[in-house]
């Protein structure tokens, strides 16, 4: 065969296989065998590798996977991926209507679709290629996890036919069919794994892993639902969906247009029957404003549009026996309450356990131990138990009573005024407690250790190798080779845990590595109470380093941006122990990070002593780049609109209440353009 004719032959395999790969994944509809699809692969797989010069990342032959990911990549989305409001009755779907209306005047057309329970994903294509599949992250930003994408089938890398845009994002939801979740159970089960609480989780799980040929494994599928941009093909959501079908991509068959709140609640009751009968998991509707000028004249509230809801079904409710409660303490020493359950069927999983929360929550419901117990899951992932049915409840049961100790150390527990939890005061020797910390320590949006993680940290606990993360930094391997550990899962299976070279090779590189965890990170690490990942990183810019944190006063604290009372008194008391500034010492001689790299001087001072709100979606730079800017030319970057603020920078769909606050106060707004001017660029 001639390099000329096997290109022939691998472009006509490859429109073949993406064809059949169609027709099987979306139509539902295959036209030849399993046998004689896998036939056409590995002749294309052989061709590929007699004339690597026709190699293309997009073929279908790269499905299976195999690229490893370490770190995946952030991606400024160019659109914001804002999240629904929800209703949870009709009378709010009715006030929705009456809110469109007014705006829109009576003819107005929704699109009712289906309400997906899994993790929301943005794929954009160039020239009819996929490019880059971003999950939503925090909305403004996402993680790059187009090589686990490309193993999902049902996504197509190359579009059909030639009537798309030149470039174009569209998104929708990954999610895993039960039967799939199912099967991953069964095999997690099978070699010693907790199996996973629900298809959503497993899904989430699973677009993150490392290895993308395990992704492919495990079966995932997308439906793909929303197109943002202006350039599109037609004035309405729905014709372009269909638009985007042609093209070959999975939009759902579960789209209705409606007239009318009866008929979306036509649409509602329908599918609250229908569910239990979909091989996927759905949480609720979706209800949008058809016409993208009415979309637009709606704008958006700073969260989520206005011209869009989802109605959430109410959770399923089941009735199962309380078998006992046990008491489980936490890194900062909360104990909650969790019950044991006979195991019973609920939303599509197997529940044992529910939340009590707390001590008020046991005693409202005045439970007792044997007791059948109505549990739900609220927001379809938590179990928890809402009710008792008395009329099942026998003489002589025993109240569920809140400890007055510790479980795990016996320690006398506290309950401060005003808070509703119990705390076990014992932090510094209570095992729970510190094997928190010192996993709190390693998460990924702390130090990021994950070689450290799957019970390793308990094992170096139990083995009194750590105490503190300070410890953690003098590890050796002489300490670790060769640790082992035995233990039972949940279902009675043995499953053995050791410290073999490659691990403590893992291990002693995770540790090196994350010395160069930037210093709001290893400040969040420290786990002081209250200060979570965004406090850490307003105090990290505020104050620049440790020691300056370490040696600030009350009101010093309390006048950083979004440093209350509570914030501050938790970081005072926090600083007043000598044990924490001891493992502070420790932890900055093993070279962690406990001041910021990046120079605070400003580039200019052209905004000095200005306050600047930045809000909106911006076409030259991103929203973060201009705020960026904001503060590099001396001017404080102000989250909310007040009197003190001297201008605003506004980008599109700039946040309505905003807005609205500038208008009322005679705010001055400027577009992109005109801020650059200021700048000079």
């Amino acid at each position: 065969m001639t390099p000329e004719q096997a290109r022939q032959r691998i472009t006509s395999l490859r429109e073949q296989i993406n064809r059949h790969n169609h027709l099987y994944y979306i139509l539902s509809a295959p036209v030849i065998s399993d046998y004689d699809f896998d036939q056409l692969l590995k002749e294309l797989e052989e061709l590929e590798k007699q004339f690597p010069e026709y190699d293309d990342p997009l073929s279908p032959t790269k499905r299976v996977g195999g690229d490893i990911t370490k770190e995946f990549k952030q991606i400024v989305h160019r659109y914001p991926m804002l999240s629904l409001g929800n209703t949870y009755s009709f009378e709010e779907v009715e006030d929705f209507d009456r809110r469109v209306r007014k705006v829109t005047g009576d003819k107005v057309t929704y699109v009712c679709e289906l309400k997906y329970d899994g993790v929301a994903i943005g794929l954009t294509y160039q020239k009819g290629r996929l490019i880059s599949a971003v999950t939503r992250g925090d909305g403004t930003r996402g993680d790059d996890v187009t090589a686990n994408i490309k193993t999902i089938r049902s996504i197509p890398l190359v579009l059909s036919g030639n009537d798309y845009p030149e470039e174009f994002e569209i998104r929708g939801e990954i999610i895993m069919p039960r039967k799939s979740f199912d099967k991953l159970n069964e095999e997690r089960i099978d070699v010693g794994d907790e199996p996973f609480a629900n298809p959503r989780n497993a899904a989430s799980g699973s677009i993150k892993l490392q290895d993308s040929s395990e992704v492919a494994r495990r079966n995932l599928d997308c439906y793909l639902y929303y197109m943002p941009g202006e350039s599109l093909a037609f004035s309405t959501h729905y014709q372009n969906m269909e638009k985007a079908r042609e093209w070959g991509l999975k939009i759902p068959a579960y789209l209705e247009l409606a007239h009318s709140v009866n008929d979306i609640f036509n649409f509602i009751d329908k599918w609250d029957q229908e569910r239990k009968n979909l091989p996927f998991d759905i949480d609720g509707v979706v209800i949008k404003v058809n016409e993208y000028a009415q979309q637009h004249d709606l704008g958006y509230t700073a969260k989520s549009p206005r011209w869009a809801i989802a109605y959430k079904f109410k959770a399923e409710k089941v009735c199962t026996q309380l078998l006992s409660v046990s008491f489980q303490v936490g890194r900062t020493g909360a104990v909650t309450p969790v019950a044991n359950l006979q195991p019973v069927q609920l939303a599509g999983t197997v529940v044992k356990r529910a939340t009590l929360h707390n001590a008020d929550i046991i005693q409202g419901l005045d439970l007792m131990l044997g007791d059948w117990v109505y549990v739900e899951k609220g927001g379809e992932i938590i179990p928890k138990i809402v009710g008792v049915a008395l009329e099942k409840r026998e003489a002589l049961m025993q109240p569920v009573t809140f400890p007055e100790r510790c479980p795990e150390c016996q320690s006398s527990l506290q309950r401060k005024e005003g808070e509703s939890a119990h705390y076990c005061p014992n932090e510094k020797g209570c095992p729970p407690q510190i094997k928190g910390k010192l996993e709190h320590f390693i998460s990924r949006k702390a130090m990021n250790i994950d070689s450290l993680g799957e019970g390793k940290i308990e094992m170096l606990y139990d083995n009194q190798l750590v105490n503190s993360p300070a410890d953690l930094y003098g590890l050796k391997e002489e300490h670790i080779l060769g640790l082992e550990k035995s233990f039972r899962n949940g279902d009675g299976k043995t499953k053995k845990l050791s410290f073999k070279s490659k691990t403590v090779e893992n291990i002693l590189n995770g540790l090196a590595k994350s010395k160069n965890v930037p210093f709001e990170r290893v400040l969040f690490a420290l786990g002081i109470r209250y200060v979570g990942e965004t406090v850490a990183k307003k105090l990290a810019r505020h104050f620049s380093n440790i020691e300056n944190i370490r040696t600030a006063t009350y009101d010093e604290l309390v006048n950083a941006e979004e440093i209350g009372d509570k914030i501050a008194e938790s970081i005072l008391a926090w600083f007043s122990d000598s044990d924490n500034l001891i493992m502070i010492e420790k932890l900055w001689q093993a070279g962690l990070q406990f001041e910021n790299n990046a120079t605070n001087e400003p580039v200019s001072d052209l905004l000095k002593g200005k306050s600047i709100v930045v809000s909106g979606v911006f076409s030259i730079y991103t929203r973060q780049q201009i705020e960026n800017m904001v503060e590099e030319h001396g001017a404080k970057l102000a989250g909310s609109v007040s009197k003190k603020t001297d201008f605003i920078v506004a980008g599109e769909n700039m946040g309505p209440s905003k807005l609205q606050k500038a208008q009322e106060l005679g705010i001055p707004i400027i577009n992109e353009k005109e801020f650059l001017e200021k700048l000079d660029l």
